[in-house]
């Protein structure tokens, strides 16, 4: 390289550095309750029912959000980020969101088939030759199992609407999944690429054959996996460069970045006479390797952290048709077929089915809470949940630490108190 060349980099480099924009956080428009159609005194009940958990010591704390026609109308962070220190939980808290997770890669999977680089019919095989076959454990009478060929390929389809009869290693034939290290569906702690996990999980046998049952699994760590294969990218990057990033989902991460370490709320968990902070660093019950793992192996399933403001980014891209603030993610149709129910006579849950990503309510009625025909949703195993509800323009993300959760019943009284919040 000649002097003058060396020199022209040099400058060329510096001036990217200086009109580069730093990434700084973005929150939706705010919004008093009133001008869309919520009541701040009714929602001050919710306010109330969430610090009296703190109050009571079942929880120590959380964020909850509501937005209702593109603007936040509710953002309270409540009680402590860590109850040792008594941190007080910010608006700004990064929490472990595992399953929120799927919903994200799923939306990565339809961005590849939008692209024609993949139909989300094909199957898997196709671009992950170690499903090109698979197997199933069928449970005998005496308790044991049979190790047979699965009845069909699975597809990419079924395993976004999880039906293509993996578990998470916890089905007839357990102890080869547990010889094998794949149980659960934790992965922060691997020291090895996604992939190579997820080759391991294709030599296993399955819990059902391919779309025949609907059976919660590896189905998205799997499309994970796919995801890197089709397009010659680590998941991280994907995501960051196709989802998170034209949305402006600067906290939103695999790993959490050091600077950020002072953000992470504390995971507890329920026992007898209040809560107990999970072991350091624990495994699936636990604080986790979020902030000093080998940050090599990236879960599509389980493994981003993120805030209640930049998840509720994702979620008013879906209500919005897949665009927000001028950036289109995802077409109008691709959404549709994303939040539309895709079962047909696998049992689900009543009133609700699956779609691509999410599950969706079919019938208010039969499922029995507060919601509309259409809305989608679901949560994460920390005890975090989000809904998006197109029929009241309404997004909530509800967030905070506490595995297991003890059977409380902060789910129900969020969602009873935000939808009498309602006053058109």
């Amino acid at each position: 390289m000649t002097v003058r060349r060396a020199t022209s980099l040099l400058l060329l480099l510096a001036l990217t550095a200086v009109v580069t924009p730093v990434q700084t956080a973005e929150d939706l428009p705010r919004a008093e309750p009133d001008a869309v159609g919520l009541s701040a005194e009714r929602l001050a009940r919710l306010t109330d029912a969430m610090q009296g958990y703190v109050d009571d010591g079942k929880l120590a704390g959380g964020v909850v959000l509501v937005a209702r026609r593109g603007r936040v109308a509710y953002l309270n962070a409540f009680g402590q980020r860590d109850l040792a220190s008594g941190a007080a939980m910010g608006e700004d808290a990064m929490f472990r969101i595992a399953s929120q997770t799927k919903a994200i890669v799923s939306t990565g999977v339809m961005l590849l088939q939008e692209e024609g680089k993949l139909l989300i019919s094909d199957p898997v095989g196709r671009y992950l030759p170690e499903f090109a076959s698979t197997q199933v454990a069928v449970a005998r009478t005496d308790g044991g199992y049979d190790v047979v060929d699965a009845r069909g390929r699975v597809t990419i389809r079924q395993l976004l609407t999880h039906t293509s009869g993996v578990s998470y290693g916890n089905g007839p034939a357990s102890d080869l999944w547990e010889a094998a290290g794949i149980q659960g569906w934790y992965f922060a702690d691997r020291d090895e690429p996604v992939g190579d996990t997820i080759a391991r999980v294709a030599r296993l046998p399955f819990d059902a054959h391919p779309g025949e049952q609907w059976i919660y699994g590896y189905n998205t760590d799997i499309l994970g996996a796919l995801i890197e294969a089709v397009s010659g990218q680590p998941l991280d990057e994907f995501l960051e460069t196709r989802v998170l990033g034209p949305l402006g989902m600067v906290d939103t991460h695999f790993y959490l970045p050091p600077a950020k370490r002072d953000r992470l709320a504390t995971v507890y968990s329920a026992v007898d006479g209040g809560l107990e902070r999970a072991p350091e660093p624990g495994h699936m019950v636990g604080q986790g390797a979020y902030a000093d793992g080998p940050r090599k192996s990236f879960s599509g399933g389980a493994g981003l952290l993120s805030t209640a403001t930049d998840y509720a980014r994702f979620l008013q891209m879906m209500l919005n048709g897949g665009e927000l603030e001028g950036t289109r993610l995802l077409s109008r149709k691709t959404v549709e077929l994303m939040t539309t129910n895709h079962l047909t006579d696998q049992p689900f849950r009543a009133g609700q089915g699956f779609g691509l990503g999410f599950s969706i309510v079919e019938n208010v009625g039969a499922r029995g809470l507060p919601g509309s025909k259409g809305e989608f949703g679901w949560g994460g195993a920390y005890h975090s949940t989000y809904w998006v509800d197109p029929t009241e323009e309404l997004v909530v993300v509800y967030l905070t630490q506490l595995i297991p959760a003890g059977g409380l019943d902060d789910h129900g009284r969020l969602r009873a108190l935000i939808y009498q919040a309602i006053t058109d």
